[in-house]
């Protein structure tokens, strides 16, 4: 293999090595979106070109090897050590290897790194650095100079690469003519910030991220092709790892016969000199043009399906003759005389008020208030019935409460169209204007609304009320929409607080506990104090009459005692000493002396009393005892 090959691969490795480090620190410094992943496309373009030049040594040495011994043989042609066998060319049986091994692998490796950086630079973009439109004339100026020098080297190696001789070029070329089309386009994303367009440099870097990994989806592509692609015997192959779509960069010869090339390499055959093929080439044009009029006249047919209504629009503008075409077969003048809008009527539609969903909370079963429910959730404020005059430990006494409350809710909203013009044509964007209207109600009803209502017992009453505003809204922003149904769910204080609110709610709950308990004790003390208060009133009446009674008793007794005394002073007297001694004895023991040889005999029992309480009761009179006379 020429040497000069070898030289063109290091001289575009040390271009595109240089020229993707200064693309990339230029881009850093100036915050090119474009540019970064343009660096990217840079190290991918390094790594393959680095395996392209040791592919190219291993030729090399290969093809040295190979004159030597065609040198020696010419010499001494009879010596049985030049017989050709494969097992001499170690050169060759290296490459051989190289190619068989080394290179499918390397091509896997990158299919598998150019999607796994196209997924890390999309997620990357979203919070990656913004483009500095004050720097943007500094950057240009390098871009330029860089696509100058990638181009005119992407060009000279272009050219090489159409000698068979110099095919290992074609990846270089490719590479460096891409870096030169990617620095132009980081241009072009300067030149937009500087134009006080900076979103347009996302939007291109986003596009080539999707690129990167389409290339990388056709490296694997072309590997699983490899694997079964017929092999021929001094056949050229071209590297597995250099791209197809990447290579039409680097070969002028046209697509048509770079599609042909491609198809004899993959088949194994001149597919490019079958009939078949001879005919579809001269034929291609003329199918092609065939085509596109069957579609541009298949655009005159119009199928509206049954949950769609549509209108027609001639020149920009809605065809009244026409009206609204509903569910069916419909027919118009071809695109762009006239072209058809469709319109979802027959199916809910759905927005959401107060949060971002987001799937992978979305999954999750156990919603505690401590915990965010959702991507973003936004305060909403809400009236508050109590407004405690309660100050601050150190603070003013003037400074209270304020009777309002930061709440978070999560409000979906499900709507359809009833009125295709109204929503079509009316409005440049109705859909944002009726979230818009919405969010507006929303906030208008909670500042109206006591926190704990809301929260409890009057949500269902709340959803209604909410519905009919935002309809109410709707007609009078004529919208053409129903409102089905609007949900409060989620209600709950936000979570930077929750934890706060619920430490309160569990002391009002403690309060109102102990509340009750002293109702129920009361309720229980009252009526023992008012029972034992009647008991005490009525012993103390009763004692009254007892006492009224034994004082009339004595009195009567009195007076009779005095009519006795009256009649027998004597006997009265004796008799009233006699009950005396006897009350006062009732409880001593009594002792009798008497004389001996008494006529009359005395039964006293001697026994002490120990319960008189008992042993004195009468006996009641059995009916025998009763009868006897």
């Amino acid at each position: 293999m020429d040497s000069n090959i070898q030289r063109s691969l290091a001289v575009s490795w040390a271009a595109l090595t240089l020229s993707g480090g200064v693309g990339l620190a230029t881009a850093w410094s100036t915050g090119n979106a474009t540019g970064l992943v343009g660096a990217a496309y840079a190290g991918f373009g390094m790594v393959i070109l680095t395996l392209g030049v040791l592919q190219a040594r291993l030729r090399a040495m290969e093809d040295n090897e190979r004159r030597d011994f065609e040198d020696l043989r010419n010499r001494r042609p009879e010596t049985a050590l030049f017989s050709g066998r494969d097992e001499t060319f170690r050169a060759r049986s290296s490459r051989l290897a190289f190619e068989r091994w080394i290179v499918p692998a390397f091509a896997l490796v990158l299919a598998v790194g150019q999607a796994a950086a196209a997924a890390w630079l999309w997620r990357w973009l979203d919070r990656g650095p913004l483009i500095l439109p004050e720097r943007s004339a500094l950057s240009m100026a390098f871009y330029g100079l860089l696509a100058l020098v990638t181009f005119l080297l992407g060009r000279f190696a272009a050219g090489l690469s159409q000698d068979p001789l110099h095919r290992l070029l074609r990846p270089a070329a490719s590479r460096l003519l891409l870096a030169a089309i990617l620095f132009t386009l980081a241009i072009a994303a300067a030149a937009a910030a500087w134009s006080g367009y900076p979103e347009f440099d996302r939007r291109l870097a986003r596009a080539l991220v999707v690129f990167l990994g389409l290339l990388g989806a056709e490296s694997l592509v072309l590997l699983i092709l490899e694997a079964y692609r017929p092999r021929q015997r001094r056949q050229d192959s071209p590297p597995v790892y250099e791209s197809r779509i990447l290579g039409l960069l680097g070969q002028p010869g046209g697509l048509v016969s770079t599609a042909a090339q491609a198809f004899d390499y993959q088949f194994g055959f001149k597919v490019s000199e079958t009939w078949f093929y001879r005919w579809l080439e001269r034929a291609l044009a003329g199918l092609i043009l065939l085509q596109a009029a069957v579609l541009w006249i298949a655009s005159a047919i119009v199928i509206v399906d049954p949950h769609e209504q549509a209108t027609i629009e001639r020149w920009g503008r809605r065809l009244e003759t026409r009206g609204v075409l509903e569910p069916g077969l419909h027919f118009k003048w071809p695109w762009p005389l006239e072209v058809v809008r469709l319109f979802s009527t027959r199916e809910a539609r759905a927005f959401n008020v107060g949060f971002v969903p987001d799937p992978k909370l979305d999954a999750e079963r156990t919603l505690v208030w401590t915990r965010p429910h959702y991507k973003e959730e936004f305060n909403l404020l809400v009236a508050s019935r109590e407004s405690t005059g309660a100050t601050a430990t150190n603070g003013p006494e003037t400074d209270a409460s304020v009777p309002v409350n930061l709440l978070t809710a999560s409000i979906p909203v499900q709507y359809h169209v009833t009125n295709v013009l109204d929503w079509g044509y009316r409005h440049t964007d109705p859909a944002l204007l009726l979230e818009r209207l919405a969010t507006r109600e929303v906030v208008r009803y909670l500042v109206g609304v006591d926190l704990d209502a809301i929260m409890s017992t009057d949500r269902l009453e709340a959803a209604g009320e909410l519905r009919d505003a935002i309809q109410q809204s709707a007609v009078e922003k004529q919208l053409g929409v129903e409102i089905l149904f609007v949900g409060l769910q989620d209600i709950h204080p936000p979570v930077q607080v929750a934890a706060a609110y619920e430490a309160v709610i569990g002391a009002t709950q403690e309060r109102e506990t102990k509340i009750l308990d002293a109702h129920a004790y009361r309720a229980q003390r009252v009526p023992l104090a008012e029972a034992e208060s009647t008991r005490r009133v009525q012993e103390a009446a009763s004692d009254r009459i007892l006492q009224t009674a034994r004082a009339a008793g004595a009195a009567g007794r009195f007076t009779n005692q005095m009519a006795a005394f009256a009649a027998s002073p004597a006997v009265f007297a004796r008799r009233s000493y006699l009950e005396t001694v006897v009350q006062g004895t009732a409880m001593a023991r009594k002792y009798l002396l008497t004389t001996t040889h008494l006529s009359e005999d005395y039964w006293i029992n001697l026994e002490d009393k120990l319960r008189p309480d008992l042993l004195d009761v009468t006996m009641p009179a059995t009916r025998a005892e009763a009868t006897k006379p």
